[in-house]
């Protein structure tokens, strides 16, 4: 169960992570224009958020921008989709493992640069593989505290640097050379890097199959997170700018908040660098640097590992609508975990990108693959709003324009257009992202298409599923044993057999509570009484679960009819089971059992067990 202050910690974890290495990063480049940059990306991120947030709501399942691209348009750009958001996932991994030694360097100098931060990478990714693989689940009551304490932190930094060291003539007119430092295609580069600082979108995406309620949890975490990181990547770059300030060295212009270590710089530990020229002294500056070190270190260990967890969750994805082979979603016998697309993708791919040590490369490969798999995203949800118009949806992201009965998103049209030239700012500027990027895309595209013709032979276009997985690693199958719940004691019989059968496969459950929405009202419209009542039957399912050690994730619905909304809920998750209550009507002679559960039984996409009690049979 992941509700809003669930999905915002997770997603903040990643997403606030970044401005651990993205100030130093993007300061290299952009100069005294950083605050400015970030801001234009902040507006950029903003349109991507509201994509994310209208897309994840309509289809609430792992796989971002690629689920949305396979709705809109087909598998083959569902595929080039998921495998840019691939790359991105790689890259994460790769440059949050690498900054976690930087910070450590506060307990040993050598951590800072190469190859120990290499070496101090490699080992972190290795040992996050490994739990992996070994099966451990995240806390999210840990993440949200986590979170708390890191904007706490940031906010606490900006508080202290407004106070001690901000100077407004040095940011808006000393730190300024327009058109020289920085050059305007530097500054132009500066903005699709400048998107690394928000890494972390597709989070949400990924874990909107555990949402309890995703028309109102996802939207409200992501306009969470948006404004949140806004608010710090406004003012902390000021802040940063003002303790470290753009000076002339011979012929160039440079802030130590860009430069590497061997130049006496902070790029590799920016916010460090800040921490240390904020104007603390003495013993207060020395618990300062540890704090801030352990704290970045902590946080960038955990963005490394939601790295890790969102390549699996992709690659799964991929190889159940079978763009890779149908190997990389089996599980390990025993621990029953993907272990192959962990150690393929999370491990090998990842540690193969950071040998070379370059964060500036790490950086602009990022920047290839997020504006690439954004672009695809805004373009499948206006291609949404044009091609099912007349499909009810239970969330609209705003602002629109309404031409010749279609709601133009005018935040998917702008995105779109910021990605689309980021991306193109990158494929021009930068050579060795250029072709690392274009090759990754062609490899995959060949092998794709190799495997669709030759293998499974079916068009590089059409969205079919992997067959369902029969032996004893099919986990990952049963965690969609689907309960619908409504109150009275037939659906605690359900939950009851569901957790039975749940024990001896150790799978997971999906506890459906639907909120049936008269005609009249919109499909948004807000049901307090109804709601209620279906959250306290989710909570007893839940309950129920508990008391079995199965894990029963809770999940509402809003819908016209209540066997429909199963039935494609079912469809959705690539359910192999649904497990039903329901007591014989009192009318034998019209149907056995209710509208609902006959209606499931005839259009269901899998197996159902009706689960009667004893009077009932």
């Amino acid at each position: 169960m992941l509700g809003t202050p669930a999905l915002f910690a997770t997603a903040y974890g990643n997403v606030g992570s970044s401005i651990y290495y993205a100030l130093g990063l993007v300061a290299g480049i952009a100069l005294g224009l950083t605050p400015l940059v970030f801001v234009i990306s902040g507006l950029i991120f903003a349109a991507t958020a509201a994509t994310y947030a209208e897309g994840t709501v309509r289809y609430p399942e792992a796989g971002g921008s690629s689920s949305f691209a396979r709705h809109a348009f087909n598998e083959l750009v569902s595929f080039g989709a998921a495998w840019a958001q691939m790359l991105n996932y790689v890259v994460t991994i790769a440059i949050s493992a690498f900054f976690v030694p930087h910070y450590l360097s506060i307990f040993w100098e050598p951590l800072k640069t190469n190859p120990w931060d290499i070496v101090g990478g490699t080992v972190v990714i290795v040992l996050l593989v490994a739990l992996n693989i070994v099966g451990i689940r995240e806390a999210a009551g840990l993440n949200i505290f986590l979170a708390v304490i890191d904007f706490g932190t940031q906010l606490l930094l900006v508080g202290i640097g407004f106070a001690l060291v901000f100077h407004p003539h040095v940011v808006f007119s000393a730190n300024l050379h327009w058109g020289v430092a920085p050059t305007w295609s530097s500054f132009l580069l500066a903005i699709p890097i400048a998107m690394i600082a928000y890494t972390g979108i597709e989070t949400v995406s990924n874990l909107a199959e555990e949402a309890r309620d995703p028309p109102r949890d996802i939207p409200r975490s992501i306009t969470w997170v948006a404004g949140a990181v806004f608010a710090i990547y406004f003012t902390l770059p000021m802040i940063a700018l003002s303790a470290l300030p753009v000076h002339r060295v011979g012929d160039h212009y440079e802030t130590l908040l860009g430069e590497p270590p061997d130049k006496h710089g902070f790029a590799n530990d920016p916010v460090l660098g800040l921490v240390e020229n904020l104007g603390l002294h003495g013993r207060v500056l020395d618990a300062a640097k540890i704090y801030v070190g352990i704290l970045a270190a902590t946080i960038l260990f955990i963005a490394t590992n939601a790295g890790v967890i969102g390549a699996s969750r992709i690659t799964y994805a991929m190889a159940t609508y079978r763009p890779l082979p149908e190997r990389f979603r089996r599980l390990h016998p025993r621990f029953k975990t993907p272990w192959l697309s962990l150690v393929v993708f999370a491990g090998v791919a990842s540690i193969a990108v950071l040998l070379p040590g370059q964060v500036t490369f790490l950086g602009d490969l990022y920047a290839f693959g997020a504006m690439l798999s954004f672009t695809i995203a805004h373009a499948s949800v206006i291609a949404l709003r044009a091609h099912r118009r007349h499909e009810e949806v239970g969330f609209r992201a705003w602002p629109n324009l309404r031409v010749r009965g279609v709601d133009w998103p005018l935040f998917a049209l702008f995105g779109a257009l910021g990605t689309g030239a980021a991306w193109l700012v990158v494929v021009v500027q930068k050579p060795d992202a250029r072709w690392t990027g274009l090759g990754w895309i062609a490899l995959g595209l060949l092998a794709y298409a190799v495997y669709r013709r030759f293998v499974v032979r079916l068009p590089l276009g059409e969205t079919v599923r992997a067959p369902v997985v029969m032996g004893p690693a099919v986990a990952l199958e049963y965690r969609s044993i689907l309960v619908p719940v409504k109150p009275g004691r037939m659906s605690q019989e359900a939950i009851d057999v569901a957790c039975r059968l749940a024990t001896q496969r150790r799978a997971t459950i999906v506890g459906l509570a639907v909120v049936i929405v008269p005609l009249e009202m919109p499909l948004d419209a807000t049901l307090p009484d109804e709601e209620a009542e279906a959250y306290e039957v989710l909570d007893v399912a839940h309950a129920i679960g508990e008391l079995y050690g199965v894990d029963v994730i809770e999940r509402l619905v809003r819908a016209r009819s209540a066997g429909r909304a199963i039935v494609d809920e079912a469809a959705r998750r690539g359910t192999e089971i649904i497990v039903m209550g329901a007591p014989r009507r009192d009318r034998p002679r019209r149907t056995i059992f209710s509208d609902t559960v006959d209606f499931v039984l005839k259009h269901a996409p899998c197996r159902v067990m009706v689960a009667a009690g004893s009077k009932a049979a």
